[in-house]
């Protein structure tokens, strides 16, 4: 952006936003032009993040017309209050609507600061989620009857015209901000195959919504489905578990094997017992003295805590962390292992902390795959799309890592992973939609992970879910900036 009154954009933030299917809010009390340019370049790399630049100029024009009528509808209210008018009166709202264009226009910088001072807001969301995208425009006062009439009869004529000519035939009432623009911004939703219930109009106490709901493309999805499959096939070369872990996870599924004798079997690999030690030995699960034997290590973590931590270390070793990009991305899981492990343990979760641990180390699975195989893959998805006519978008978005979800969960499939494990790298940022056996524990793992964005500035506050707040019982910014607080501290102290 060129002015020096621009906004900067984070490109980083927003692509991390839609990875994580969170929402993106930009909050305004009088709309300045820099604001309205700032939610244009905002919406441009939203939709270049979702692959969706086809329909960009489409939205740009139905968030301007939302954006405006949700000011003209604030500054309404308190040009209604100054003038003594009521608004869920009829007559006085009649009374009121005579000069209010005209006036409210010649001294709008002043009904403006108005606004400001009554708190009366604007608020443009949008949000990537699986299956659709979603644009919201909110502001926060409540819509009376003739406002919802006037606005339902627009939505009425739109249905009986196919273009915008037939629209400019409508005769416009130029009293009121919801008109032409709303019939044009509906009609333009048409254009774009959109059925009628794509745009809704929602009324609550002291809110009103104006959502549109646009399902991505499905000979797309058809696609990624296809090449994240065929991603997946091109792992076959990839080593199984190691033959050793899985004789130790078939002992210890044997209900008359011994604790001595599966402590002898993994001592029997020299780098089984040092990764386990290891791990044992870490902050994360607190012991009270330094674990130097696996007999002693099996009788602290358990049949269950063994059972889990030989997954992790089965996947260190098949995956056989290398480059800087890899060892980025294991220290990141590390600490998300460390933040969940902690916080359960704060929360009481005492019987299912070594498995929670374990379920956030590996929570990025996909990512660490596809860092491993990126260099050999390239070459093979670029002949995978010529052979298979896969289209542009598709192959970026594979690359840009909006599948790395579906590529973690068929390798953990493929490698015959728990399905706590499996489950939590499918739903790590939609908890609430994982089978409820493991829905406490995949929300562990997923405020985890939330923590850690918020704290390296990748996310704001409010873009965490309010459910996993609320589980987590943190009810203001303030108390989850001192939990971060605290297990960072406890994290770096270990080091």
């Amino acid at each position: 952006m060129s002015n020096s009154t621009s906004i900067p954009v984070d490109k980083n933030k927003i692509g991390q936003a839609v990875q994580m299917n969170i929402p993106l809010s930009i909050n305004t009390y009088t709309l300045p032009k820099e604001t309205e340019t700032y939610i244009v370049e905002v919406v441009k790399v939203f939709l270049g993040a979702v692959h969706q630049t086809e329909i960009e100029d489409y939205i740009v024009y139905c968030l301007n017309e939302l954006t405006t009528n949700a000011k003209k509808a604030n500054t309404k209210r308190v040009y209604f209050k100054e003038k003594g008018f009521d608004i869920y009166d009829q007559k006085s709202y009649d009374e009121g609507m005579l000069n209010f264009k005209q006036e409210s226009l010649s001294n709008i910088d002043y009904y403006l600061q108005q606004q400001k001072k009554e708190g009366l807001y604007i608020k443009v969301i949008m949000q990537a989620k699986p299956g659709c995208i979603i644009f919201e425009v909110r502001n926060n006062v409540q819509m009376v009857a003739t406002e919802f009439k006037r606005i339902f009869d627009r939505m009425v004529v739109a249905r009986d015209y196919e273009t915008v000519d037939q629209a400019f035939m409508q005769a416009i009432d130029d009293t009121e901000g919801a008109g032409l623009g709303l019939i044009i911004m509906l009609l333009m939703l048409k254009k774009i195959g959109l059925q009628e219930d794509a745009f809704e109009l929602i009324t609550e106490k002291d809110m009103t919504i104006n959502r549109i709901t646009i399902p991505t493309d499905f000979e797309a999805n058809r696609h990624l489905l296809e090449l994240t499959k065929t991603i997946v096939e091109y792992i076959d070369e990839m080593p199984q578990f190691p033959e050793k872990i899985m004789e130790i996870q078939h002992l210890i599924n044997d209900p008359n094997a011994t604790m001595g004798t599966i402590a002898s079997l993994i001592s029997d690999d020299i780098a089984l017992t040092t990764d386990l030690l290891k791990m044992v030995n870490s902050a994360a699960f607190g012991l009270t003295k330094e674990c130097m034997s696996i007999n002693e290590a099996v009788k602290m973590a358990g049949l269950r805590g063994i059972q889990h931590l030989l997954y992790s270390v089965g996947t260190l070793q098949v995956l056989n962390v290398t480059n800087e990009e890899q060892k980025k991305l294991w220290d990141h899981t590390y600490k998300c292992a460390f933040f969940a492990y902690n916080i359960a343990k704060i929360q009481g979760k005492v019987g299912i902390l070594e498995e929670i641990y374990v379920c956030a180390l590996l929570h990025d699975l996909g990512k660490i795959i596809f860092s491993s195989i990126y260099p050999k893959l390239l070459e093979q998805i670029n002949d995978l799309k010529t052979e298979r006519n896969i289209p542009e978008p598709v192959i970026q978005s594979v690359m840009a890592g909006m599948e790395h979800q579906a590529i973690g969960v068929a390798v953990a499939e493929k490698w015959h992973l728990p399905a706590a494990i499996i489950n939590t790298i499918k739903y790590q940022y939609d908890p609430e939609s994982a089978p409820k056996e493991y829905c406490n524990l995949i929300a562990t793992v997923g405020f985890a992970e939330f923590m850690l964005q918020y704290t390296e500035g990748n996310i704001n506050y409010y873009q965490i879910p309010p459910i996993l707040l609320k589980q987590h019982a943190i009810e203001k910014e303030e108390q989850l900036q001192a939990l971060c607080d605290k297990l960072n501290a406890k994290f770096h102290k270990q080091d």
